[in-house]
């Protein structure tokens, strides 16, 4: 068979052309590149990328296919999908299936035979925007208007369409090739013998969550209680929880209100831990503001330096980012990492509220695992304030 054009139409007026290999169809949304070199299916369905065309950095992309185990929600959640090229036979004892069956059976438009190089160098010189993946037969004209008409990522609130609406305790941890294998040193969970903590009890407020977060918090020795990201202060404590976690998700901060009243709130009760836009969400419930970053960070090959001088290469997704001087001028929170690219806030804490904020992805899938301390240092916190 002939194959099918598609076509990526930038609101800036740049088209590009490739070849379909996903669901036919059109999606317009904002097109973003990562320069991640695996991980595509925990990509494709982080719901972070909610409202987004991903375009891949590395060269060829599906040869080890999908499964489910890499799942990072319940389906894709990504708009569309542009590589170079893609593996039509994945090579992968995991695999149950390719990459493109599983955007097909997603209904994810997606195209390949692209030259990525030269997309990726254009968001980088005139920033993320508003775009059309198409397989349809419309004009140019008519795509490129259709982009530029479209709202884009700033004032939106994509986190509720990307959270859960109900309330549910987890207890799956990571599976056998992303645990980390190692039990933290001092952290001895359990009723019965001499210096033992009991397991402390977290919500975690769900904005958009991968679930390998959740693994995480359940491998350092928690017990999970998921929550909407709509949850109001009183019905998070009425759960009775020893700290509280606010997850990633999509978008723009700034609409969150909801989550930014209930941090407030919250704030001094409870340890709390805060990762993507749940450090955005933090960051604003103490007073900072965010801004938009031109085409954002996304990849695993971040290098973030702490003030200790320590340097960790960490996974990232984000397009917003907290304002530091607004942060030091709400008096009580601390900036403690910074991005060594463009010095962007990487990370805070709140000392005397017990409040953990990171920017980055210390969970990775995928990605490095520099970081993963930080879910044994909040599980720690909120198990010794079990005791008090």
């Amino acid at each position: 068979m002939e194959p099918k054009r598609a076509r990526l139409a930038l609101a800036d007026g740049r088209i590009f052309t490739g070849i379909a290999m996903g669901a036919d169809g059109s999606v317009t949304a904002e097109v973003v590149f990562t320069t991640s070199m695996s991980g595509y299916q925990e990509i494709l369905s982080d719901p972070s990328y909610s409202g987004q065309i991903v375009v891949m950095t590395a060269s060829e992309i599906g040869n080890v296919g999908a499964n489910r185990d890499d799942m990072e929600s319940e389906g894709l959640r990504a708009a569309g999908l542009v590589v170079r090229s893609s593996r039509p036979r994945p090579s992968s004892w995991r695999a149950t299936e390719s990459l493109r069956e599983l955007l097909h059976r997603q209904g994810v438009v997606a195209m390949e035979d692209v030259d990525t190089r030269a997309l990726v160098l254009h968001i980088r010189d005139h920033g993320a925007q508003m775009a059309v993946l198409t397989t349809t037969d419309e004009d140019d004209d008519v795509l490129v208007r259709r982009a530029r008409e479209a709202p884009g990522m700033s004032g939106r609130d994509l986190a509720k369409g990307a959270m859960t609406t109900a309330t549910v305790d987890w207890t799956e941890g990571p599976h056998a090739l992303q645990a980390l294998g190692v039990r933290p040193q001092g952290l001895d969970f359990g009723v019965g013998y001499a210096g033992a903590l009991p397991r402390p009890r977290i919500v975690a407020l769900d904005f958009g969550m991968k679930r390998s977060i959740l693994a995480r918090l359940v491998e350092a020795g928690a017990d999970v209680r998921v929550m909407p990201g709509t949850s109001s202060a009183e019905q998070v404590l009425e759960a009775r929880p020893d700290g509280v976690f606010w997850s990633n998700g999509p978008g723009d901060p700034e609409p969150v209100s909801y989550g930014i009243e209930t941090a407030r709130k919250l704030a001094g009760r409870l340890p709390m831990f805060g990762i993507c836009l749940g450090h955005q969400i933090l960051g604003l419930a103490y007073g900072a503001s965010s801004f938009k970053l031109k085409f954002g960070h996304r990849g695993g090959n971040q290098p973030v330096r702490g003030a200790d001088g320590r340097v960790r290469i960490t996974s990232q997704n984000h397009g917003f980012a907290i304002d530091p001087d607004s942060l030091v001028r709400g008096g009580k929170a601390r900036p403690t990492e910074f991005n060594l690219n463009d010095q962007t806030l990487e990370a805070f804490e709140v000392p005397e509220d017990e409040v953990l904020a990171i920017q980055y992805h210390p969970e990775a899938s995928p990605g490095p695992h520099d970081a993963t301390d930080h879910f044994r240092r909040f599980v720690r916190l909120a198990a010794e304030r079990r005791t008090q």
